[in-house]
């Protein structure tokens, strides 16, 4: 398929998003009588949200169909749609609609749950270019789809880390959500091996700008981890951060 093709691929599932949205606004707006501009953004990004997933969902229930009517060159089409899809940068807007509550409880070993999370980690941090953008969208669906559809797993702790590494890095670079998920990390398993309290610190610090928060996470490093760097680190930046104030 040429680059036009693709362009156009990607320009009408646009057109398609935005036109199941606008006409989402206009039902509603009919059935409230609700004057214009006093829709909430929580409405707006759950429209959002379900148009993205309306969009995923048809794209691949198509791609299935002409598979199994033999229509190769079609399916195709919608596997390069949906690929195209994946590679678009999708805000949050509200990280409340995004991130499952604190208060989880992963402590059940479910294999389907613990598949998802090896097919992720195959696919996380590998390749170069657009195939390594590719990967870690991979990687995001499989960890994202244990948090739905396993909230109970054992895994969701480690999926959270896996999804704060992958936000962080730069074929996402999307700080608030990389801070929340590693913060998931460890308030769904308290003794979570991974160093996900000292690298939702650095975050809230360094970029984006949440001291209070940081220094908060730099006490719950004092009083619940090993690591002796970590520690020492956390010290020195609540001496530095009480120096600032």
């Amino acid at each position: 398929m040429t680059k036009t093709r693709h362009g156009w691929i990607v320009a009408a599932g646009s057109f398609l998003v935005l036109w199941s949205l606008n006409l989402s606004c206009a039902q509603d707006k009919k059935s409230s009588n609700q004057p214009a501009g006093k829709v909430s953004d929580v409405q707006l990004v759950e429209r959002l949200l379900a148009a993205r997933k309306e969009y995923q969902y048809t794209l691949e229930a198509l791609r299935k169909h002409y598979l199994q009517t033999g229509d190769v060159e079609r399916a195709r089409w919608a596997e390069e749609e949906l690929k195209e899809y994946h590679l678009i940068t999708k805000q949050v807007f509200l990280l409340v609609l995004d991130v499952p509550p604190p208060t989880l409880k992963g402590e059940q070993n479910i294999p389907e749950a613990n598949q998802l999370y090896r097919h992720a980690l195959e696919f996380k941090d590998k390749g170069w270019g657009k195939d390594y953008i590719y990967n870690q969208r991979r990687a995001e669906i499989q960890l994202q789809k244990l948090l739905t559809e396993y909230p109970q797993s054992n895994k969701i702790s480690d999926a959270a880390f896996m999804l704060g590494e992958l936000y962080e890095s730069k074929a996402f670079n999307q700080l608030h959500r990389a801070a929340a998920y590693y913060e998931r990390c460890f308030q769904w398993n308290s003794a979570t091996q991974h160093d996900a309290r000292i690298r939702a610190a650095r975050l809230y610090e360094r970029s984006l700008n949440n001291r209070p928060r940081a220094a908060e996470i730099y006490k719950e490093i004092i009083t619940h981890e090993t690591n002796s760097r970590h520690i020492d680190e956390a010290r020195k930046r609540l001496q530095e951060l009480s120096g600032k104030r």
